[in-house]
């Protein structure tokens, strides 16, 4: 048994201290930080009992594969119970689909240390080791009600995907399995050796996710309860950061688990080849966890019940009779609260958060969602009135012809402003015909939203032949 270093055997910083967590903080609220989540943090609720996932499975494999029961302990792990089954000339396809049976009837509820990681709303990119789902389910529960919003990208050396975009453009919080997804196919980590042949594909250039890749050598890490044994620790912040790792950079590593501290070898290894990575000293992952989400809820108080209203992104595509919302970039924030708000009254509500397939079919799909939307809202601002140019101003002309064929007492276009801004020149007239209702940041009322219901419920969309 290796004994726990003591400080004066190890030269590590003493992670509780202030200075330390409050430039954490920092660069989590600043979008800086992805957590890294490994098995350490899935102790799940068992018929009043806590088990780590990886040790349940175990149990229930080696029953369902009739293993001896002599060959098994409590603290049997997957990788154990695989290595069993081999040595017996099993079969190792036949694992998969068994693993994957044993987790869904499981039907395990997300622990608290994903609870609360989901909570810390500026992480928008997670990446898992992990292959159940456990964690997209935390975060869809905390952040969007329980509707399944968080998208989940899956790796595998025979069939790579990236991010959907570079890190710094998702809208959607996202979730990148690592070690690949739970299915019936060989295509997930079960064993060290499946561990061995993923991390051997993510050396080569072609078979690396590149966007991934990107944000995790130019972000700050949090390593947490990985229990990676030192070859593997060595190999995975090499490849994550892509150069050696005694090369300087600003970004940190933060290891938390139960293992890799009392592993000597590896602690000197990093004090003397990897001073940017730190080992928390203060317990293992699930401590660490409590800790950060203790301070970071110090630092944002928990939200009222206003501000607990999911902002679900929109679709890619445009529901037909949805609410269109046109706005200038810079009131993105104040467009999320206002669609949060019709959100849950049942409204669909759409904008075109990306804009990025700029060019004749961006603006196409444009034109005829604004030609199939129940009714459209301009949003004004101190930003539309600086702005002589943008790409608003075409959809303000979209909507301006679409009204010019609608009868006069049925509303089509609504003006919104949301900031404080009083008088408004840059806009058509035709805008400033109509009532400029006022939704400071977005925040509508009881009576706009009843406004909106009463509009986009009674306006019938034009036919196929526009007439």
């Amino acid at each position: 048994m290796v004994p726990d270093l003591t400080q004066s055997q190890v030269d590590t910083t003493d992670f509780w201290e202030e200075g330390l967590w409050e430039e954490l903080l920092a660069y989590i609220e600043d979008q800086r930080v992805i957590p890294i989540v490994g098995p350490d943090l899935l102790n799940v609720e068992v018929d009043g009992t806590r088990i780590l996932l990886d040790r349940y499975i175990a149990k229930h494999l080696a029953q369902k594969l009739s293993l001896p029961a002599n060959l098994l302990s409590a603290e049997s792990s997957l990788n154990e119970i695989v290595c069993h089954w081999l040595r017996r000339n099993g079969r190792r396809e036949r694992l998969y689909p068994a693993i994957r049976d044993i987790v869904l009837k499981g039907s395990f509820s997300p622990p608290r240390p994903l609870l609360q990681l989901a909570e810390i709303s500026h992480f928008t990119l997670f990446v898992t080791t992990n292959f159940d789902s456990l964690l997209e389910e935390a975060i869809n529960q905390v952040r969007f009600g329980g509707r399944a919003e968080t998208v989940t990208i899956a790796y595998a050396p025979n069939n790579v995907k990236d991010l959907e975009c570079p890190k710094e453009s998702l809208h959607r919080p996202t979730v990148y399995h690592l070690l690949g997804k739970l299915t019936a196919s060989p295509t997930y980590a079960i064993s060290d050796e499946d561990v061995l042949e993923f991390v051997c594909a993510l050396q080569s250039d072609s078979h690396r996710p590149k966007d991934l890749f990107d944000a995790l050598e130019k972000h700050h890490l949090l390593i947490l309860g990985e229990n990676f044994p030192d070859w593997l620790a060595r190999f995975f912040l090499r490849t994550a950061k892509r150069h050696r790792l005694s090369d300087p950079r600003d970004v940190l590593e933060i290891l938390a688990d139960t293992k890799m501290h009392r592993d000597p070898g590896l602690v000197l290894f990093l004090q003397h080849f990897s001073s940017r990575t730190r080992i928390f000293q203060g317990g293992g992952a699930v401590e660490f966890v409590e800790e950060l989400w203790r301070r970071w809820r110090e630092r944002n108080p928990a939200p009222g019940p206003e501000q607990l209203r999911p902002k679900i992104p929109p679709p890619s595509e445009m529901p037909a009779g949805a609410i269109f919302i046109s706005y200038a970039r810079q009131d993105l924030a104040a467009v999320r609260e206002l669609k949060a708000r019709l959100d849950v009254t049942g409204l669909n509500v759409w904008f075109d958060f990306d804009r990025i397939g700029a060019g004749d079919a961006f603006d196409l799909k444009i034109k005829n969602n604004i030609r199939n939307c129940s009714c459209f809202l301009a949003v004004l601002s101190q930003n539309t009135e600086v702005r002589q140019e943008g790409f608003f101003r075409r959809e303000w002309s979209y909507a301006l012809d679409r009204d010019r064929s609608i009868y006069s007492g049925k509303p089509f276009i609504v003006p919104v402003a949301v900031d404080e801004t009083q008088t408004f020149t840059a806009v058509p007239d035709r805008f400033l015909e109509l009532h400029i209702t006022r939704q400071p940041e977005g925040r509508a009322t009881p009576e706009f939203v009843s406004r909106m219901q009463e509009l986009a419920g009674g306006f019938a969309t034009r036919g196929e032949d526009g007439r």
